[in-house]
């Protein structure tokens, strides 16, 4: 007999014909589909009002904040139904959402924000653990253990952010602009970061506005338009992808770089990549 095939590992996230409804009028996603796999990096690229960040509120339960359900579809964690489950209850399996704004706790200190993202954690033991471990990992936090998050820099307070996200000990990182309003040598001590802890085994979805930065760290992508997935492929597809590189990494067939606002006229080709 000869040897069996090697199966493909399922999924860690699977999206499923999802739809996401607003004031019970708005459809703001619609039929939505997408994967992460377990230890990979998925990026989430499109235009405002895509339905990105949508996506990440389907996943983490967030979507009721601002009266919004899931109206049809699924989503799958782990091969469990997420349906039903608060937002809680996902970041006890291991779900932490990174909302898009530096929404740390202003009047904290860096180390009370880091407190508070331990809250899952069984012991004051285990906060402390977490909390040394982030120190070792960011040590520009532990020189700013005693500020005011408020005052910190939107680089750090996005440092920050993640860093309480790794105290609920994730499995999955979702992730909203990570690098918005941020000066380049700070996205790229952001995403140093993330890929730092995709090698610890974190799986990560990332919305990112910088598409050289998301592709760069990504596996695979997803292009959302008008709440429709309209291209998707590994990342490497999608850089040699000729509207990719004029619509969002900036490049005219030319070789040249201009903003795709600068675009008047994007012919958008609905290709899937194999």
């Amino acid at each position: 007999m000869g040897n069996a095939e090697p199966q493909e590992r399922p999924p860690l996230l699977s999206v499923e014909n999802l739809e996401v409804l607003y004031s019970e009028v708005i459809l703001a996603l619609k039929g939505v589909n997408l994967k992460v796999a377990e230890g990979g990096c998925t990026a989430l690229l499109g235009p405002n009002g895509a339905g990105k960040s949508s996506t990440l509120k389907a996943i983490s339960g967030m979507l009721a904040v601002e009266e919004g359900e899931v109206s049809g579809g699924a989503v799958r964690y782990a091969g469990h139904d997420l349906a039903g489950q608060d937002v809680q209850r996902r970041v006890s399996q291991g779900i932490v959402h990174v909302v898009e704004g530096r929404k740390v706790l202003r009047h904290m200190t860096v180390e009370q924000n880091l407190i508070v993202g331990g809250h899952v954690q069984p012991s004051l033991v285990a906060v402390r653990q977490g909390i040394e471990q982030v120190y070792d990992t960011i040590p520009r936090l532990k020189d700013l253990r005693g500020r005011t998050a408020g005052y910190l820099s939107g680089g750090e307070q996005q440092l920050l952010l993640i860093a309480r996200a790794m105290m609920g000990k994730p499995r999955l990182l979702l992730i909203d602009e990570p690098s918005l309003g941020l000066a380049p040598k700070m996205i790229e001590e952001v995403f140093a970061l993330l890929s730092h802890l995709r090698s610890q085994g974190l799986s990560l979805l990332i919305v990112e506005q910088n598409a050289q930065a998301a592709l760069g760290l990504a596996d695979h992508a997803y292009v959302l338009e008008g709440g429709r997935v309209v291209l998707e492929g590994s990342s490497e597809q999608l850089r040699a992808n000729q509207d990719i590189q004029e619509f969002y990494l900036g490049h005219q067939a030319g070789g040249e770089r201009r903003n795709y606002r600068e675009i008047k006229h994007y012919r958008r080709r609905k290709r899937w990549l194999g």
